[in-house]
C-alpha cells in the first residue's frame, strides 16, 4: 500500500524516468545500461520512502502510541507554554530517509489547537530543530481531560509537510494524518500524568510502539 500523498511524486519521478530512458536509447554506448539501472534504483526508492504499511494499532484508549516510525533520539522535562501550559517530558522521534514517513495520531481525543510554523531546515536531530525548523504543532484534549500537544518538525531533507486534519476534529489513537517528505523528526509532548514506557535510543513503529500510559 501506497501514501496518496506521495501519487504526485511518483508520478512526475516515473515520467521523468520513461522520458530519460527513451532519450539515451538512441545512444549507443554502454553507459546506457547505467543511466536505466540508476533510473530504474530512483523509481524503486521514491516508491519505497512512501509505502505505508497497516499497523496493529491498540484499542486502549488510554495508551500514547508512537506517531511516526524511527528511533528516539531524546526524552527530557520541559515547559509547553504553547498550549497545555505545564511541565512536560518531550519524546523526540527522529526518522530517517529509509523509515515509513506516513504519520499517525498518538493519542485519543479532540483537536483543539493547529499552528503552522514557517523556518528552517535544520539536521532534525539537532534540539533547535523544534524551535527553528518548519513545523505544525497540533494540540488534542483526552476525553479524560488531559492535554497533549505532537508536532511534524521538517529536517534538512524533508521540505514539506502535509496533514489532513483540522481544528475540532476527533482523532482516533493511530490513525493516518499526514506524511513528512524525506527526512524529518516528531515530537510528543506529554503530561506528568503520563507514565512512559519507551527510553532513548529505542525504535519506534507508527500506531504500535506505546509511548506511555495515561494515569488518571
Amino acid at each position: 500500500m501506497l501514501a496518496s500523498e506521495g501519487y504526485p511524486t511518483i508520478i512526475v519521478v516515473l515520467l521523468f524516468a520513461v522520458l530519460v530512458a527513451w532519450g539515451v536509447s538512441f545512444v549507443d554506448h554502454w553507459l546506457v545500461y547505467v543511466v536505466y539501472g540508476v533510473l530504474f534504483l530512483l523509481c524503486g526508492l521514491i516508491v519505497f520512502f512512501f509505502r505505508d504499511p497497516e499497523r496493529n494499532v491498540p484499542t486502549d484508549s488510554n495508551l500514547i502510541v508512537a506517531p511516526a516510525d524511527g528511533k528516539i533520539v531524546l526524552i527530557r522535562g520541559t515547559e509547553e507554554t504553547e498550549y497545555i501550559g505545564d511541565s512536560v517530558t518531550q519524546i523526540s522521534i527522529f526518522l530517517s530517509p529509509l523509515d515509513v514517513h506516513v504519520n499517525r495520531v498518538p493519542v485519543e481525543g479532540e483537536l483543539e489547537y493547529l499552528k503552522y510554523y514557517p523556518g528552517k531546515y535544520l539536521m532534525a536531530w539537532e534540539d533547535h530543530a523544534s524551535e527553528l525548523n518548519e513545523r505544525a504543532h497540533f494540540g488534542v484534549k483526552h476525553p479524560s481531560g488531559i492535554k497533549f500537544l505532537f508536532k511534524q518538525i521538517t529536517g534538512f531533507l524533508a521540505r514539506r509537510i502535509v496533514y489532513n486534519i483540522r481544528e475540532g476534529d476527533k482523532l482516533r489513537t493511530g490513525e493516518r494524518f499526514g506524511i513528512m517528505k524525506f527526512g524529518s523528526r516528531m515530537d510528543v509532548l506529554v503530561p506528568g500524568s503520563v507514565e512512559l514506557s519507551v527510553k532513548e535510543g529505542d525504535k519506534t513503529v507508527a500506531g504500535e510502539t506505546i509511548l506511555g500510559v495515561i494515569r488518571q
